[in-house]
């Protein structure tokens, strides 16, 4: 299976509570619903596709919660694509307290995570998508189990909230696959991991660069 992050951020990183005002009000965040208004015809046809595409996923506890709670409780699923996908094909959710998973279809990860994942990459065909899971995101990249990292980066500062990557973390370098923007300017970009980046051995000024 290959694993791909598929993650909506604003300029400034901000993945919380991007569906509405009480999607996640965790830290005292009163700026939800930031995406909404932004979301066009493009960006919905992009993750219609992304998520119809997948043959599993995989979140964290946070994510699926918010997920089961909205697109899990759909009376009538298959009318949305989105909601179709995430009702049929199997879930996994890593996490050490949930006990009793109510989403149909659902398997909690425990113990050694890492080797479950690269097992089910290993044994499975297709794709397993990400959805969101800030925190689990980053887990997967510094164990380099990310084959694919998609942002959906919309054109708005929302200045608070849960950021995807903090201001200490493992440095990764990306290979631009794919980059393209919609009609209302959210950017879409596909990246693959590649390793450490590279740093300048010395210090270079800018007339050595222009």
């Amino acid at each position: 299976m290959r694993l791909t992050t598929t993650t909506n951020v604003s300029v400034d990183g901000v993945m919380q509570g991007l569906g509405g005002p009480d999607e996640d009000r965790s830290g005292g965040f009163d700026r939800g619903g930031w995406a909404i208004p932004l979301l066009d015809a493009e960006a919905g046809d992009y993750l219609n596709q992304a998520y119809g595409g997948a043959d599993a996923f995989l979140f964290g506890r946070r994510t699926y919660e918010i997920f089961a709670g909205y697109w899990g409780v759909m009376p009538d699923p298959d009318t949305n694509p989105i909601a179709a996908a995430l009702n049929s094909r199997p879930k996994y959710v890593v996490s050490t307290t949930l006990a009793d998973p109510r989403w149909a279809g659902t398997t909690v990860l425990r113990g050694d995570v890492g080797t479950a994942i690269a097992e089910l990459k290993t044994n499975h065909d297709g794709e397993l998508l990400v959805p969101g899971s800030g925190a689990l995101v980053r887990w997967l990249l510094a164990n380099d189990l990310v084959d694919q990292l998609d942002l959906v980066t919309y054109p708005v500062v929302v200045g608070q909230g849960t950021r995807l990557f903090p201001d200490s973390g493992p440095d990764i370098a990306l290979e631009l696959v794919s980059s393209r923007s919609t009609s209302r300017g959210i950017t879409i970009q596909t990246y693959r991991p590649s390793g450490r980046p590279e740093y300048a051995a010395s210090t270079v000024g800018p007339e050595d660069v222009f």
